[in-house]
């Protein structure tokens, strides 16, 4: 019997992105965003865009297939597909039913992409009025539970605690996203660079977030990746960048409403981490570069973890800025200045970065990258996270 994988089936030809805004700065719609994204990523590919026939996306994402593939005058659409879940945890997983409709033949050239524009729409950090509370929410409103950033510092708090981790180590990986970003002149914190000083006198948010610079940004822009077939991206302009592994979903009740998860202290990646390493034959010991996405610092610990690439007892050793940084780091992560200081795309920045490193092209380039590790937003569900690699990784 075949082999059932997307291991090596599919490549991203492409890669594409706006200016990146403060949310509220963007002079043009999110529409116009999200088509300004596809096209960049189809000149980049040297795909006319009229050949896409599939878009995939998550975060309940605004920009219908529908109304893009009308905009761009496609021929035929046959792929339209909406991951389940809000922000960035569907990030790697519409980059993968992409892949999956590509590689099963439903479609022959899909876009994975994300648009946002918080001037023209709502902010996520603002709380909106509403008449009543209900689901989760009638249980958390009422003690004052209402922005992501309390809902996740109750876990991250349990978490750090458990295992003694200091507020140093979420530091750093700030510090790393910082550093990168005074490199990349499209980051939105280019020519703001972050000090320990800086991060230790910024106000409180939530505890553990007693930082500024814990938070993710806000932001408008779009992002956007073409997917091919294996075969045929290596008929096109740049290096291929391979899927070898890839995950989606959460391990047992990790949707537990109003707190209830068993294993609560988690970011919920056991599961979908392990069936990523499988496909892609790999372990965390193989990959070079790491993107890890950031809605606050706490989250990526978790993530790092649960991903295998930090063991929590070693958390303040390990977790230092030469550690992070590129090209020389250990673990060298978020190499263009990640959802904090690049730009708060809900992780698809991350996915370009990621085949920029496989490219060799990134500004802060790590030498002889052949496998970066994408991991999706922590702590909604369903998460996902993918791993790409180069031809020599095949």
């Amino acid at each position: 019997m075949s082999e059932r994988t997307l291991r090596g089936k599919v490549a991203i030809a492409g890669i594409g992105e706006t200016t990146y805004y403060k949310h509220g700065q963007s002079p043009d719609a999110e529409f116009k965003l999200a088509l300004q994204a596809v096209l960049a990523a189809c000149h980049d590919a040297g795909i006319d865009p009229k050949e896409v026939d599939g878009f995939a996306s998550y975060g309940n994402d605004r920009s219908e297939a529908v109304r893009l593939a009308a905009a761009l005058g496609i021929k035929e659409l046959r792929f339209s597909n909406m991951h389940w879940g809000g922000g960035g945890g569907g990030v790697a997983a519409s980059v993968a039913n992409a892949a999956a409709a590509v590689h099963s033949g439903m479609a022959n050239c899909v876009i994975a992409f994300r648009s946002l524009a918080q001037g023209q729409f709502a902010r996520y950090g603002r709380g909106q009025a509403v008449a009543a509370a209900a689901g989760d929410d009638a249980f958390l409103f009422p003690y004052g539970l209402m922005s992501p950033a309390q809902r996740f510092a109750m876990k991250i708090t349990r978490f750090m605690t458990e295992h003694g981790i200091r507020h140093e180590a979420l530091r750093s990986i700030a510090m790393a996203s910082y550093h990168h970003a005074q490199t990349n002149p499209s980051a939105v914190m280019y020519g703001r660079p972050l000090t320990e000083e800086k991060y230790d006198a910024s106000r409180w948010i939530v505890e553990p977030f007693h930082r500024l610079f814990d938070c993710c940004q806000e932001n408008d822009g779009a992002g956007a990746v073409l997917v091919v077939p294996a075969d045929r991206a290596k008929d096109l302009p740049h290096k291929p960048t391979y899927l070898l592994g890839t995950a989606q979903g959460g391990h047992h009740r990790s949707a537990a409403p109003v707190h209830n998860a068993p294993d609560y202290a988690s970011a919920h990646f056991p599961t979908v981490a392990k069936n990523m390493w499988a496909m892609a034959k790999l372990g965390p010991q193989d990959v070079d570069v790491v993107q890890a996405y950031e809605n606050f610092t706490g989250g990526v610990l978790l993530s790092l973890v649960e991903h295998g690439f930090v063991d929590p007892k070693k958390a303040n050793e390990f977790l230092v800025l030469e550690n992070l940084l590129a090209p020389t780091g250990k673990m060298p992560m978020n190499t263009s200045g990640g959802n904090l200081a690049e730009c708060y795309m809900h992780g698809l920045e991350m996915v370009n970065e990621a085949v920029r490193q496989l490219r060799g092209t990134a500004n802060n380039q790590v030498a002889g990258a052949e496998v970066v590790a994408v991991l999706g937003g922590p702590m909604v569900t369903p998460v996902s996270s993918l791993v790409l690699g180069t031809e020599a990784t095949l």
